[in-house]
């Protein structure tokens, strides 16, 4: 099932159709000194960023018992990116930031499509037609070397 973490959608102001895909979520506390976590998609090639203030996972909790996870976490920041683009809102930004509400509603929003948390999908976004091994280029200890590719090793240089 695919929700918003691979998505297109159609940017308002020029009609260009856009691929989103999420490629990862980094808590920015030491990065940016910001009380947000970062959740990273990609737009037709260029990094966008979603900011989702981490009070957000707290008051949740407080007021609904629930969580969210890292899967609800990524659907909710693609669903306000689609939303976003579709809109209008300051096309071409490399960074938006939720507020604690927007983070709110989104999380409802996308559990209620998806009939329930246990539907989100995982992530990440694989491509079953490629092997990882041979994309990042290494080998994993203990498993049999590929031609041309080094295996890892735990020395540090």
């Amino acid at each position: 099932m695919t929700m918003y973490e691979d998505f297109t959608v159609t940017d308002r102001w020029t009609g260009e159709p856009l691929h989103c895909t999420w490629r990862g979520t980094i808590v920015a506390i030491a990065t940016r000194h910001a009380d947000a976590t970062d959740i990273r998609f990609d737009v037709s090639g260029k990094p966008v960023w979603i900011a989702l203030p981490n009070v957000a996972w707290v008051e949740l909790k407080r007021s609904t018992g629930k969580v969210i996870t890292d899967y609800l976490a990524a659907q909710l920041a693609g669903r306000y990116l689609k939303q976003a683009i579709e809109s209008g809102y300051d096309n071409g930004r490399e960074m938006y930031t939720m507020t604690v509400d927007e983070v709110l509603d989104h999380a409802n929003a996308v559990v209620k499509e998806a009939g329930g948390t246990m539907n989100l999908p995982s992530l990440p976004v694989i491509n079953e037609d490629v092997e990882p091994e041979l994309e990042l280029q290494l080998a994993l200890p203990g498993e049999p070397a590929i031609p041309g590719i080094l295996p890892r090793t735990n020395a540090i240089p």
